[in-house]
């Protein structure tokens, strides 16, 4: 198999369902996603590398195949194509979220991103998933996408910030906080 097709050497793609110029935004979307899978990766085999870390290594291979599903889904140029998507992984990102707060100190200011080499690659993938997002939320106002990736990628950049913060907390690296943040989380109440 040559991994060349030259088919795309005049600046054109094949989506599922027809061909459109590379700067298309249905392109920008999924491409971005597949960008922020690369770093997913990244933050998955720095994690690996620490055993009290193993579940969340799961987890990011996990976010990883589903991640190729929203990839998937935004590739169709044709309304009514089979998608992958549904509202099941955002409900379980949010099961993940909820745990990890708990297991990570409490938060009352902004912090920097940052830390560990582990924290610090899991805030860059919550900046880049919030791009992706912001790229689907382009693509779903003027062409039809589907809504759950949109959910999906809203959901997974908050589970990247609870991710980071539980890798410095198990890895014993405090978070930074901004200096001149105001209190801007509430304090748990003590029951």
């Amino acid at each position: 198999m040559r991994l060349y097709t030259k088919t795309g050497d005049k600046g054109e793609t094949s989506l599922i369902g027809g061909r459109v110029r590379k700067d298309d935004i249905r392109v920008e979307a999924y491409g971005t996603i597949d960008e922020l899978n690369s770093f997913v990766g990244q933050a998955a085999s720095e994690t690996s590398r620490y055993p009290e870390l193993e579940e969340m290594t799961a987890a990011l291979v996990n976010i990883q195949q589903e991640l190729f599903d929203c990839g998937s889904d935004l590739a169709y140029a044709k309304p009514g194509a089979p998608l992958k998507m549904s509202a099941e992984p955002a409900r379980r990102l949010e099961e993940l979220i909820d745990r990890y707060i708990e297991e990570a100190p409490e938060l009352t200011r902004f912090i920097l991103p940052g830390g560990s080499a582990a924290a610090s690659l899991l805030h860059v993938c919550r900046t880049v998933c919030r791009r992706a997002e912001r790229r689907a939320v382009t693509l779903a106002a003027v062409q039809e996408a589907n809504p759950e990736v949109l959910v999906y990628l809203n959901r997974l950049s908050d589970f990247f910030f609870a991710a980071a913060r539980v890798a410095n907390a198990k890895l014993g690296v405090p978070d930074i906080e901004y200096e001149r943040s105001a209190e801007v989380f509430r304090k748990k109440k003590k029951k």
